[in-house]
């Protein structure tokens, strides 16, 4: 019996996939769930298994764009499972004269296998005289291999001309889950009327619960406690107390929430992707911090689902983990807002009258300028920097321990 195996549905509104990969071979014997290619929707890579056992045939290449539903490869299930399948052949022992046939060293190309055979103009050998470079090393570009004026002008070193290292360029097709987030990101620029307002942290009182707790919370809970649970919290607050932020347009109206699901920008194997923590405003330090390490444990082993990303009313993304000091983070659309983390760095700051040193974090808020007002966007941002730098009255209800359930 010949079964045809169509692309599944990764998820609502993902029409297509492409093929990213065969992990088996046109021929090959497969068996039942095992895992025959890997597909790439626009927002995650999947692994489609075998529905059956038996002989298998490929109707796609790597690299096309499959409909769902369009058959991708067929499988003869009447075909008997061969023997030794199960094992891997060992390769076979080369034969003596192979052997030495392989060791032989391959004989140098000479000059002329290389370079044209052309000789050089006159104006090219003045100019390959005066550097002393031998003509027959230049590959000519006139007719009949003849080295020209221009040959020589561009075989001579100089420091507007490289030569001598590696000249060569590669050519590769974007997945098409890059290709989407290159999609979404144009569209936003082109589509929102995007601004961005900054400010800067003194994370001093952070850094002291964490120095103090965070021993104690790990041995506890299981889990680190890290800047990602004070950051979602303290934007939690600041969503609350500016609902606009935690918005989104749909044609002429305004959808407001009141949730917050929290997106969360990770850095995956295939790219950027964005898992979502449902519901955060429930959650609690440790619920946050459990919910963050699962989520990018998931999207850095290519275990992600669609249904994980999506969604989302306001995203987070941490620049500072690869050095960056500060940027303008692009709206991650439909949402209406982005918050970006930056390195901390110490840094001289007046406090009481007095210089001091404090480690600083500059955090930047881009947002859809069309539905969130500047007075709205700059008091969110300062709700943010509040919050952190009073977490224990403004996060903790004047209650560390209870917080973070110690």
């Amino acid at each position: 019996m010949i079964l045809e195996m169509k692309v599944p549905s990764p998820g609502e509104s993902i029409t297509e996939v492409e093929i990213a990969e065969w992990l088996v071979s046109d021929g090959d014997y497969v068996e039942k769930d095992q895992a025959i290619a890997e597909v790439d929707s626009d927002k995650a890579t999947l692994e489609l298994p075998a529905e059956e056992s038996g002989v298998i045939t490929l109707k796609a290449e790597v690299g096309d764009a499959v409909a769902v539903g369009a058959v991708v490869c067929l499988i003869d299930t009447s075909a008997a499972k061969p023997e030794g399948a199960a094992k891997k052949e060992e390769a076979p022992e080369s034969k003596p004269e192979e052997k030495k046939a392989a060791e032989k060293p391959v004989a140098e190309k000479s000059t002329k296998d290389t370079y044209a055979t052309g000789t050089a103009s006159p104006a090219a050998k003045k100019i390959l005289a005066e550097k002393e470079i031998n003509p027959a090393t230049i590959k000519g570009t006139g007719k009949d291999g003849r080295v020209t004026k221009e040959d020589a002008i561009k075989a001579v070193p100089s420091m507007g001309t490289p030569t001598g290292g590696s000249r060569e360029q590669s050519r590769s097709r974007l997945s098409m889950l890059r290709r989407k987030v290159a999609e979404r990101l144009v569209s936003a620029k082109n589509e929102t009327a995007m601004l961005t307002t900054f400010n800067e942290v003194d994370m001093s009182a952070i850094f002291n619960l964490r120095s103090q707790y965070k021993e104690d919370f790990k041995n506890k809970h299981n889990v680190g406690l890290g800047f990602m649970s004070f950051f979602t919290k303290a934007v939690i607050r600041a969503l609350q107390m500016y609902p606009a932020v935690n918005s989104m347009i749909d044609g002429n109206e305004m959808i407001s929430y009141d949730f917050c699901d929290i997106s969360i920008a990770v850095s995956g194997p295939k790219g950027l992707m964005v898992p979502v923590i449902r519901n955060a405003e429930n959650l609690s330090f440790r619920g946050i911090e459990a919910e963050v390490k699962r989520l990018a444990l998931r999207a850095r082993e290519g275990d992600i689902t669609v249904d994980e990303m999506t969604g989302g009313t306001f995203t987070i993304t941490n620049g500072g983990v690869f050095g960056s000091m500060l940027s303008t983070p692009i709206i991650n659309p439909p949402q209406s807002a982005i918050l970006g983390m930056h390195n901390i760095v110490e840094r001289p700051i007046a406090r009481d009258g007095a210089i001091a040193i404090a480690p600083i974090m500059y955090v930047a808020l881009s947002y859809d300028h069309r539905i969130i007002d500047g007075k709205e966007s700059v008091g969110f941002l300062v709700a943010v920097k509040e919050a952190l730098e009073n977490p224990e009255e403004l996060l903790m209800d004047n209650n560390v321990k209870k917080a973070l359930e110690m």
